[in-house]
């Protein structure tokens, strides 16, 4: 697996395909109803609800045309569970001199998202970690200074 190419879980794909089924279906039709009530307002050039309505349609398309991007050029993985660490992975580390352990998924850079535990692939944390197998300590370099993790687990 290239660590470089783009890559999203089958729960992203999923979610991804449902988003995209709601924006070009319900979604669509909500804003070409607004714009033909702001049409009906009367004069464009100071209407600022067909205006708005405009602008949203704007990011409607920008949204779907990136969800089909990310669906057509990202691979999907089905996620870890060995004992190396690769993308889809669930890593349990402990930080150097610190007995709180942390609970970490790798993912694509698509869905990464440090509040939900899940780590890009691309980051230098998630660089550090895969190939890794438990038991490994990793050490990389932050913009604080290098850092250190013993890996605990990994499913």
């Amino acid at each position: 697996m290239k660590q470089t190419a783009d890559y999203i879980t089958e729960e992203k794909r999923k979610a991804l395909e449902i988003e995209l089924k709601e924006l070009k279906g319900p979604k669509r039709k909500e804003i070409l109803e607004s714009l033909a009530y702001a049409k009906s307002l009367g004069d464009l050039s100071e209407n600022a609800e067909y205006h708005q309505t405009r602008e949203d349609q704007g990011k409607l398309e920008e949204r779907i045309q990136k969800i089909e991007q990310i669906l057509q050029s990202s691979q999907v993985v089905s996620g870890g569970g060995g004992e190396v660490i690769e993308i889809g992975s669930k890593v349990v580390v402990v930080k150097d001199r610190e007995k709180r352990e942390k609970k970490y998924q790798i993912v694509g850079s698509e869905e990464a998202d440090m509040a939900e535990g899940k780590i890009s692939n691309k980051s230098p944390f998630g660089q550090a970690l895969l190939g890794r197998k438990k038991g490994d300590d990793i050490l990389f370099k932050t913009p604080s200074g290098a850092v250190n993790y013993k890996i605990i687990n990994v499913s």
